[in-house]
C-alpha cells in the first residue's frame, strides 16, 4: 500500500486531519479536566460499631471476632484490620485491586447486607455496625475558619452558614465541617438533696424525655378545612426545663427543677476532637468536587463566594486555605505545560541547528500536530490533563520525533539526488512504514506493564501508559502521511549544500571509527561485555527508592502523648508547640489537629483514626526547600516542650504511600509474646544508631479504675448494674438524661455533681447509689468492693483476623529506606520466634514490592509482544537475536547517570528503564532493517553494513539529543528527577550501542571479516 502517494494524491484529507487536530487540541486545552496528580480509587471502607463500656479485649472477642468472620467470607476480600479499643471496633475492609471504581458500590451495598444479617448476634449494649465507604473521599479544597472575637455558638453558626452558601456552588459535591466545639446542657444536682426528697435520676431522664420533644396536638375540621392543632413551644428552651415539676412520691406536692438542680450550657468536658489555626481555635470546611468536573473552575467558583460570603459577616472572621488543590493544580499544569512547550522547542532547535530549517519545519510542524491530537483524543477519553500524563508527552518526546525525522530524512535525501517529491516519499515511506510501525508498537508494550498492572501504583500511573500509546501511534500515522504532504511543500530538488557536506565528513569519520570497531570485533564485544558486566555490579551501589516526597511545601508534625493521656492535656501541649513551631524561621502557617488526624485533603494522606493522646500539625513553609532545615530544628525543640511525648516528621509523598517507611510486623495469639517480640526489635533498631522515630502500634498499656461491683451486697440492697453504672457516670463525666435539638445541634443534657471541685475518687466513693427495687439511694461504699487501679490494652491491632503488632521506623536523615533496611534485615531475621508467630516487612519495602510484582504481571505479556513483533519484522532469527542481546547492556547509561547524580532507582526509575528498552529496541530495529533491504539491493554485505549505519547516524544521533535535551526539564520535577536521569543517561549510552554494537554483533553473527 503506498501511503504516501496517497498523502500527495489527496492532501486536502491530511490537512483536514492537522486542522481537527490543532483545532480540536486547542477546544480540548480549554476544557479537558485538571488534576495535581492522577486519582487512584482507595478500595476501603470502615466498619465501625460502639459498645459502651466493654475493655479492647471484651470488644476484640464479641465483636470484632464476630464482623471479621463474617466479613472474611466476601470473595471479592483483600484484606482485613481492625483496631479494638474500650467501646469501639474499628475495622478496615479491602478489596482485592483488580475491582475498579464502579464495582464499589455493589461491593459495599453486600457488605451492609452480611453485616444486617449477624447484628442479632452481636452482645447486648453493641450497637449496630456502621460502614462507612466515604472513607476515601478526598476534599481538595480545605479552609480553617476563625473568629477570636465570637464565641464557639457564633463560629458554629457562621460555619453552618457557610457551608449552606458552599453547597450552591456548581460542581461542589460535599462541604464536611470538622472541629465543632461540642456544647452541652450541664444540670448540677445535689444528690443528698434528691435523696432527701425521694427523687431518683430515671424520673428526671423520665421527665426530661416527655417534655423538650414537639408535640402533635392533632387536627380539627372546620368548615371543610382542615387545621392543625399546635402545642406551643416555649421561647426558651432552658427555662421551661428549668420551669418542669416533679410529684414527690406518698404527697401532694410537686418541685420544680430550678428548686434542685442549675442548669448551664457549657462546652463539653471531653471534646471529640480540637482544631487551631495559627494559633486560634478553628472549625474546618472540607470541599470536595464532583466526579469529571474541572478542580481548577471549581476553586475559583468556591473563591469568589467565600469573597462574597466574608463579606456580608462580622468584622474579625476569617477563612484561610489550608489547601488549595486548585490553585495547586492549576500552578502545577502550567509548570508542565511550560515543560513541554520548552521540550518541543528544544527538539525543534535541535533538528534546525543538525538538519537545517526545512527538517526541522517539517518534523516540528508534525510534533506540534502530533501533541495536539494527543491532547484531544485524551479530552474525548475523559484522560485529564495531571502530572502523570503531561509527564508522559515529554517522555515520548523522543519517540515522536524519531518517526518523523526517519521519514523526513529519506525523502530530503532522494530529493537531494534528484527525485520528485512523490517517489522519494513513496520510497521512503514503503522503505520504513513497517519497521517503524513495529518499533513503535515495541515502545508502547515497554509500558504495557503499567497499563496491566491492577494494583494503585499501576492506576495511579495508568495515563502514562495511555498517553504514551495515544502519541506514539498518533506520531507513527503523521509520519508516514503528514511528513511526506510538508515534504513536498518545503523540501527542495536542490544540489548538497555545505551543511551536508559537513555532515557528510561527519558520516565518513563516524564509518572510519566504525571500521576500527569491526576490524576488532571479538575485542570490542568483549570491551562491551566488561562494561556491562562491570554495570551490573555496581548496581548494588546506586540508592533504592519507591515515590519522593512531593513538591507541595508541607510537611507533617505527629504528636503522640502518653496512652492514658486526656485530649484537654493533649490541647495543652499542642498550644505550647504551635509557640515554637510559628516562631521558626520559614515557617508560613500552621494548622493543628487534635484528638485526630485531618479530613483527607490529597489522596496520598491516610487520616490518622480518633486517639486523645494524638495530634498531628500541618506546617506550610515558604519553600519546600526549607522544610529539612526547619525538621532539624524542631526535632531539637520540641522534645523539651514535653519530654515524656514523641513527635514523628514526615514528609508528602507522591504517590500511594504506606506511611512509615520502615516497618515490622509479627502476628500470633498472644498478646504479651507479641509485646516482648516488639520490644526487642525495637532495641535493634535503637540500637542501629541511625534509624529513627522507632514505635509501634499497640503503644503502652493504659490504666483503668476497677470500682468493682459488690454482687452480693448490691443484691441485697437492691441495687442493680445498670443503677451502679449510671451513680460512675454521674460522678464522672456526668450522667446523659436526654437531648435538647436546637435546629440542626443536638445538646446533650448531662447531670453533674454540684459539688464537682471534690477529688474525683472521692467524689465515685461519696457517691449515693439509687436502687430501682427499693426505691431508695445506698452509699456506693456498701455496694462496692473498693477502687483499684488496673492496667489494660487499649489497642489490640488484627490483620487478617489475627492479632498483629507492627513497629514503625524512619530511615535516617541521609539514606533511603533501603540502606536502613538492609543494616536491619539479618538481626531482625535472626530473631527467634515461638511456634504459631510470623515476621513481616511492610512499609516502603512492601509497597515497592507489592507494586513491582502487579506491574511484573504485565511484562510477560508486554516483552512477548515485543519478541514477537522483532521476529516477524524479520522473519529470522539472528536480527532478533542482536536486538535482544544489546538490551542488558543499557543498563551501563542507568547506572552511571544514577551514580554521577547520586538519584534513587525508585518505581519510576524502573519505568524509565522499561521504556529504555523500547527506545533501544526501536533503533535497532531500523538499522537492522536498513542492512537488510541494502543486501538485497545486491549490495555487499560489508558495505551494506558500513553505509547502513552511515545513513542511520543522523536520525539515531538526533533522536537521542532531542530525547535527553526535551527530558531536561523534568529534572527540576521531583517526581520525575530519576526517571529522566535513567533515561538521559541510558539513551547517552544506548545511542552507542545502535551505532557500534549492532554492526558488530551483525558481523559476528553472519561472519563477515572486516580484517582484509
Amino acid at each position: 500500500m503506498d501511503i504516501a502517494k496517497y498523502a500527495l494524491r489527496f492532501p486536502v484529507n491530511i490537512w483536514l486531519i492537522v486542522v481537527i487536530c490543532l483545532l480540536g487540541g486547542l477546544i480540548a486545552l480549554s476544557n479537558i479536566g485538571r488534576l495535581e496528580d492522577p486519582s487512584f480509587t482507595i478500595k476501603q471502607v470502615k466498619v465501625i460499631t460502639s459498645f459502651p463500656g466493654a475493655s479492647a479485649k471484651q470488644v476484640e472477642d464479641e465483636v470484632t471476632e464476630l464482623l471479621e468472620t463474617t466479613i472474611q467470607q466476601m470473595p471479592q476480600l483483600y484484606r482485613l484490620s481492625s483496631v479494638s479499643s474500650p467501646g469501639t471496633s474499628d475495622i478496615t475492609v479491602e478489596v482485592q485491586p483488580n475491582f475498579d471504581g464502579g464495582e464499589l458500590p455493589q461491593i459495599w451495598d453486600e457488605l451492609r447486607k452480611r453485616l444486617r444479617d449477624v447484628q442479632g448476634q452481636l452482645p447486648p449494649g453493641a450497637q449496630d455496625p456502621v460502614v462507612f465507604d466515604d472513607f476515601g473521599e478526598v476534599f481538595g479544597l480545605y479552609y480553617a475558619l476563625t473568629a477570636p472575637d465570637f464565641s464557639a455558638t457564633e463560629l458554629r453558626h457562621f460555619a453552618k452558614q457557610i457551608r449552606r452558601e458552599l453547597l450552591m456552588i456548581d460542581g461542589v459535591a460535599k462541604v464536611q465541617v470538622s472541629g465543632v466545639r461540642e456544647e452541652q446542657i450541664t444540670v448540677y444536682i445535689d444528690t443528698n438533696r434528691l435523696a432527701s426528697l425521694g427523687l431518683s435520676f430515671p424520673q428526671i431522664s423520665q421527665l426530661l424525655t416527655e417534655n423538650i420533644r414537639p408535640f402533635n396536638g392533632g387536627r380539627v375540621q372546620l368548615n371543610g378545612k382542615k387545621l392543625r392543632v399546635l402545642v406551643d413551644q416555649p421561647s426558651s428552651q432552658i427555662e421551661a426545663i428549668e420551669n418542669l415539676s416533679l410529684v414527690l412520691a406518698g404527697t401532694s406536692q410537686s418541685i420544680k427543677v430550678k428548686d434542685i438542680a442549675t442548669l448551664a450550657v457549657e462546652p463539653a468536658d471531653i471534646q471529640t476532637n480540637y482544631l487551631r489555626h495559627q494559633g486560634n481555635e478553628a472549625i474546618t470546611l472540607a470541599v470536595s468536587a464532583q466526579d469529571g468536573v474541572n478542580i481548577v473552575d471549581v476553586g475559583q467558583r468556591v473563591r469568589q463566594k467565600i469573597e462574597l460570603i466574608l463579606s456580608k459577616l462580622p468584622t474579625g472572621i476569617e477563612l484561610d486555605a489550608i489547601y488549595d488543590q486548585a490553585k495547586i493544580v492549576d500552578e502545577s499544569v502550567d509548570g508542565f505545560i511550560l515543560n513541554l512547550v520548552m521540550s518541543v522547542v528544544v527538539v525543534v532547535l535541535t533538528l534546525w541547528l543538525f538538519m537545517g530549517w526545512r527538517s526541522a519545519l517539517v518534523v516540528g510542524t508534525t510534533l506540534v500536530v502530533t501533541v495536539m491530537g494527543t491532547v484531544l483524543i485524551m479530552w474525548l477519553m475523559d484522560l485529564r490533563l495531571q502530572r502523570i500524563s503531561l509527564g508522559a508527552m515529554v517522555i515520548a518526546m523522543g519517540m515522536l520525533v524519531d518517526n518523523a525525522i526517519v521519514v523526513a530524512e529519506g525523502m530530503m535525501m532522494q530529493m537531494k539526488q534528484g527525485a520528485k517529491p512523490q517517489p522519494a516519499a513513496s520510497f521512503i515511506v514503503k522503505r520504513t512504514q513497517w519497521p517503524l510501525l513495529g518499533a513503535t508498537v515495541i515502545g508502547i508494550a515497554a509500558f504495557s506493564g503499567i497499563g496491566l498492572s491492577d494494583d494503585a501504583t499501576g492506576e495511579f500511573l495508568y495515563s502514562l501508559f495511555a498517553v504514551v500509546l495515544i502519541s506514539l501511534m498518533l506520531s507513527w500515522v503523521m509520519a508516514i502521511t503528514l511528513v511526506p504532504t510538508l515534504g513536498k511543500l518545503v523540501f527542495k530538488t536542490t544540489p548538497t549544500s555545505d551543511q551536508n557536506q559537513n555532515g557528510s565528513r561527519f558520516q565518513d569519520g563516524f564509518i572510519s571509527i566504525l571500521r576500527g570497531f569491526l576490524r576488532h570485533r571479538w575485542l570490542t564485544l568483549f570491551g562491551l561485555l566488561c562494561i556491562t558486566l562491570v554495570a551490573f555490579m555496581s548496581f548494588g551501589f546506586v540508592k533504592q527508592g519507591f515515590f519522593p516526597p512531593s513538591n507541595a511545601p508541607l510537611f507533617y508534625i505527629h504528636y503522640w502523648g502518653q496512652q492514658n493521656e486526656d485530649i484537654r492535656s493533649t490541647e495543652s501541649i499542642m498550644k505550647k508547640v504551635e509557640q515554637e513551631v510559628l516562631s521558626e524561621q520559614g515557617v508560613k502557617s500552621i494548622t493543628s489537629f487534635i484528638g485526630r488526624g485531618a479530613d483527607r485533603f490529597t489522596l496520598t494522606y491516610a487520616p490518622e483514626p480518633a486517639n486523645e493522646s494524638y495530634a498531628m500539625m500541618l506546617v506550610r513553609a515558604n519553600d519546600k526547600d526549607e522544610i529539612d532545615t526547619i525538621i532539624a530544628d524542631m526535632k531539637a525543640a520540641l522534645p523539651q516542650v514535653s519530654p515524656d511525648a514523641s513527635f514523628y516528621f514526615q514528609r508528602v509523598q507522591f504517590g500511594p504511600g504506606s506511611g512509615a517507611k520502615i516497618g515490622i510486623r509479627f502476628s500470633g495469639n498472644n498478646g504479651d509474646v507479641l509485646r516482648e517480640l516488639a520490644n526487642n526489635a525495637v532495641e535493634i533498631l535503637e540500637a542501629d544508631g541511625q534509624i529513627q522515630e522507632v514505635r509501634h502500634n499497640w503503644r503502652e498499656l493504659g490504666l483503668s479504675l476497677n470500682t468493682q461491683f459488690d454482687d452480693i451486697n448490691a443484691g441485697i440492697a437492691g441495687v442493680s448494674r445498670a443503677d451502679f453504672r449510671d451513680t460512675i457516670e454521674y460522678a464522672t463525666t456526668g450522667l446523659q438524661l436526654g437531648k435538647l435539638y436546637d435546629e440542626d445541634y443536638a445538646y446533650p443534657i448531662r447531670a453533674k455533681m454540684a459539688n464537682a471541685q471534690q477529688d474525683p475518687l472521692d467524689a465515685i466513693r461519696n457517691s449515693q447509689v439509687w436502687s430501682s427495687q427499693q426505691s431508695r439511694y445506698v452509699p456506693f461504699r456498701q455496694v462496692s468492693k473498693g477502687i483499684e487501679l488496673e492496667s489494660e490494652e487499649v489497642q489490640i491491632h488484627r490483620r487478617d483476623r489475627v492479632p498483629t503488632i507492627t513497629i514503625w521506623a524512619e530511615p535516617g536523615s541521609d539514606e533511603t529506606a533501603a540502606d536502613a533496611l538492609a543494616r536491619i534485615w539479618q538481626p531482625i531475621q535472626d530473631m527467634q520466634l515461638p511456634d504459631g508467630y510470623k515476621l513481616e516487612w511492610g512499609g516502603e519495602y512492601e509497597s515497592s514490592a507489592d507494586a513491582q510484582q502487579a506491574l511484573g504481571k504485565g511484562l510477560p505479556a508486554g516483552f512477548l509482544v515485543m519478541f514477537i513483533i522483532s521476529v516477524l519484522l524479520f522473519g529470522r532469527a539472528r536480527q532478533p537475536l542482536i536486538i535482544w542481546a544489546i538490551v542488558p547492556m543499557a543498563t551501563v547509561g542507568v547506572v552511571s547517570g544514577l551514580l554521577l547524580t547520586d538519584m534513587p532507582f525508585g518505581f519510576m526509575s524502573l519505568l524509565g528503564f522499561l521504556s529504555l528498552f523500547g527506545m533501544l529496541i526501536k533503533n535497532a530495529i531500523v538499522l537492522l532493517e536498513e542492512i537488510d533491504l541494502q543486501i538485497e539491493e545486491d549490495k555487499p554485505i560489508k558495505d551494506a553494513i558500513l553505509e547502513a549505519s552511515a545513513s542511520r547516524l543522523r536520525p539515531v544521533t538526533l533522536a537521542a539529543i532531542t530525547t535527553i535535551l526535551g527530558m531536561a526539564p523534568l529534572l527540576s520535577d521531583a517526581f520525575f528527577a530519576d526517571m529522566s536521569v535513567t533515561i538521559m543517561g541510558g539513551l547517552a549510552f544506548a545511542t552507542v550501542l545502535t551505532l557500534i554494537a549492532v554492526p558488530v554483533m551483525y558481523s559476528l553473527l553472519y561472519r563477515v571479516s572486516f580484517r582484509k
